[in-house]
């Protein structure tokens, strides 16, 4: 029997919750298949099983908080050589604990951590998500030769979901980067190497009882001051990226939060303390398009969100036929009740836009119409009912489109709506989303009005079975009963619809019912439940 021991799984994250076991114990597994789903303070992480055997203990239960580098589950290889295979992998695993051994220990171990302080150590491309088994270079930020800190960032890679910056492990000097900017880094290999300096985190032992240690000093550093042996804050990625571009050493930041974690509020403080103003953003630059003789043609790899988004498209034009339904929506009533709603949502600290009414509207038409909440599988044979309306929004974020959707938007109040399309847009706009937040969708919205279209033909998020697109409210001139013409609010929508279930005059009946929601808001309390 070999215990799993959590790995290092985001830049400062010592612990996670776990949020559901996917296997039992007595299951037998398969390599790199999902064991568990942890989450942290940046991401919904699936953890994946490291060999093939039969699991025999889980050592947390769902809700409990999981330490990083603890035991996970144990796992039984079922053979001798399986077994040996794990725990080999195993000791390479704890390779890095061989470094920081107690100051009592042996003389052939502190000779062995002498040793391994003046060599090169592989850094070994940690999973980064599910199922993703390689990561696009964006960009260096060290170089060979660079001197960095135990969990600096190193470099910005980009999985078909997210942006992420991988932190250095240990202190020490670059040796050699193994990719340029560009290049596909593959998990499990190395990314790059580093040489641990005797005087290294990676090569200091960390115990109390260490006769290095000096007598205890006061634990608020002073302003200005720098120290050989700092402590190891606990924070966030966001707030140790605020940190970094304030040029602040997060170490000397006292922690307001649980367990002296340092909070954004820590970080604003400290800087308004010491008068120390906070520092834009690095304007991102192009050096490759700026080196580029200006008639010369741009020739690009199409990787990461874009080729996802390149693949689902051909495959959802290609697979499902589509055919489109639109018509026009009068926005006055509905621009009313959002305007008279408004400051009650900003009260609580929410901001108040159409789109909760276009969502919430949308499920009320859905319970009447769930063949539009469906899904028909690869092979045309079954179709599945979805009880739950998980009603994707689309994005256009610095990665290229994203789709997450907001979970049971059923049983979900217009505020709670309106707080998930704020929660959502943020992350999708910043590269920080979840794989749960974008996996499970059973419909879509494509707001282009935002960006000025007026109409659009969209393409179904495949597998799901529909998706509309919402135009630009524009003041048009319309006639009333009395055959006088009056200025009113229109928006156009257009639906595209999955024609192997779906048929025009169902999707038509459908849209109506939409539609009457949004132009006359109060009916929909006669539907809420």
């Amino acid at each position: 029997m070999n215990d799993f021991i959590l790995p290092d799984i985001g830049e400062g994250i010592v612990e996670c919750e776990l949020l559901e076991w996917l296997v039992s114990e007595g299951d037998l597994i398969e390599e790199d298949q999902p064991v568990a789903e942890v989450m942290t303070d940046k991401a919904t992480v699936q953890i994946p099983a490291m060999h093939s055997g039969k699991v025999t203990k889980l050592y947390y239960k769902a809700g409990d908080i999981a330490k990083v580098h603890e035991p996970l589950f144990a796992l039984d290889g079922g053979s001798e050589s399986g077994q040996g295979k794990i725990q080999s992998d195993s000791e390479q695993q704890h390779k890095s604990e061989e470094l920081i051994q107690p100051a009592h220990a042996s003389s052939k171990q502190e000779q062995g951590i002498q040793t391994q302080s003046t060599e090169a150590i592989d850094f070994i491309l940690p999973d980064i998500g599910e199922g993703i088994i390689e990561c696009e270079i964006v960009k260096w930020l060290v170089q060979e030769g660079d001197t960095v800190a135990e969990d600096q960032a190193v470099v910005e890679v980009m999985t078909d979901k997210a942006l992420v910056e991988i932190p250095a492990k240990y202190s020490g000097v670059i040796s050699q980067l193994y990719y340029q900017q560009g290049e596909i880094a593959k998990v499990h290999n190395p990314l790059y190497s580093l040489v641990t300096s005797e005087g290294s985190q990676a090569s200091q032992p960390r115990s109390v009882n260490s006769n290095k240690i000096s007598e205890p000093q006061s634990t608020t550093p002073k302003v200005g001051q720098t120290t050989s042996a700092k402590r190891k804050a606990l924070a966030s990625p966001a707030v140790r990226r605020l940190a970094r571009e304030n040029s602040l050493d997060i170490t000397c930041v006292l922690g307001s939060g649980k367990k002296g974690r340092v909070l954004k509020d820590d970080i604003t403080a400290h800087l308004n303390k010491n008068n120390q103003p906070q520092t834009l953003q690095n304007a991102v630059t192009n050096e490759d398009a700026a080196s580029q003789d200006s008639h010369e043609n741009k020739v690009e790899t199409i990787r990461g969100i874009k080729a996802k988004m390149a693949k689902q498209m051909t495959d959802s034009v290609f697979s499902i036929p589509h055919f489109s339904v639109s018509d026009e929506i009068e926005m006055d009533n509905l621009m009313k009740v959002r305007s008279d709603l408004k400051q009650e949502f900003e009260n609580k600290g929410t901001k108040l836009s159409l789109m909760p009414f276009f969502i919430k509207s949308l499920s009320l038409a859905l319970k009447q119409f769930p063949i539009i909440n469906s899904q028909v599988n690869q092979q045309c044979t079954e179709i599945t009912y979805f009880k739950q309306h998980n009603i994707g929004i689309a994005v256009d974020s610095k990665l290229g489109l994203l789709v997450p959707n907001i979970k049971g938007v059923e049983n979900l109040s217009l505020f709670e709506i309106a707080q998930e399309v704020e929660r959502l847009v943020g992350l999708a706009r910043q590269g920080k989303l979840s794989s749960n937040d974008l996996k499970g969708g059973t419909i879509s919205i494509s707001n282009v009005g935002v960006i000025g279209g007026t109409t659009a033909t969209p393409v179904i998020n495949k597998p799901e079975s529909a998706i509309v697109a919402l135009g630009k409210i524009q003041r048009l001139p319309r006639f009333d009963l009395n055959d006088k013409v009056i200025p009113v609010n229109i928006m156009h929508i257009s639906w595209s619809g999955d024609h192997r279930i779906i048929d025009g005059a169902t999707m038509l009946k459908f849209s109506n019912l939409w539609k009457s929601y949004l132009e006359n808001p109060i009916s929909m309390l006669t539907d809420l439940s």
